[in-house]
């Protein structure tokens, strides 16, 4: 089995393409969030740009736990912001911490509100 093969998944080709254009939305508006957050105005496509690299890799390392997943996603995200945005190491830094502190309080938030809307009655 290669390193970074998928696993098969009983939805298929199209479950993976809507995980990943899902997972671009979220990770660029996140992105979005924090590069407007740190640098001022910025272009949100560049900021879905990053969201599609941080989808790639997290669908390309699903199989691996959170102990490979986490690092390897911020270094990239590192990567991603440094190159789309053209910053420096500081600044880079700072708008990757922000973007996964956002992109973990979002995660979260809409996780619960989920698990509660799946609660309700009828």
């Amino acid at each position: 089995m290669a390193v970074l093969q998928l696993d098969p998944a009983s939805g298929g080709p199209i479950a993976y393409l809507g995980t990943f254009l899902l997972a671009s939305v979220f990770y660029g508006v996140t992105a979005f969030i924090a590069a407007r957050y740190v640098l001022g105005a910025v272009p949100l496509l560049r900021a879905l740009v990053v969201g599609a690299v941080l989808a790639a890799v997290s669908l390309l390392l699903q199989q691996f736990g959170p102990a490979v997943v986490i690092p390897v996603t911020v270094a990239a995200d590192f990567v991603a912001i440094q190159q789309v945005f053209d910053l420096e190491l500081r600044p880079t830094a700072l708008v990757t911490v922000i973007h996964f502190t956002v992109a973990v309080i979002l995660g979260i938030t809409i996780f619960n509100l989920i698990r509660l809307l799946a609660t309700a009655p009828g």
